[in-house]
């Protein structure tokens, strides 16, 4: 077993796709974001239940990621025209 101080912030890599990334805690708490793949089931202990499991959120659609760099790419080209007018 390995046994790790981190700060909030810092993170842990398990194998080539999977971090646990802490992000603070208080008193009786810590607060971990676990970023892995689909595939993995991650489960936690509550109370000796360990039924619980999380998976990652799904990502947003090619379409909407199409959209997103569309509206990025407008915003570019209007304040390089902006600055170029002043």
């Amino acid at each position: 077993m390995l046994k790790l101080s981190l700060k909030p912030g810092e993170y842990i890599d398990i194998g080539e796709n999977v971090r646990v990334i802490f992000s603070g805690g208080s008193a009786n708490n810590i607060h971990l974001l676990v970023d892995a793949p689909k595939e993995v089931n991650i489960a936690r202990s509550t109370a000796g239940r360990t039924d619980a499991s999380y998976y990652r959120e799904k990502g947003i659609s090619e379409d909407a990621k199409r959209e997103i760099r569309e509206i990025l790419r407008r915003e570019k080209k209007a304040n390089i025209h902006k600055v170029s007018h002043k």
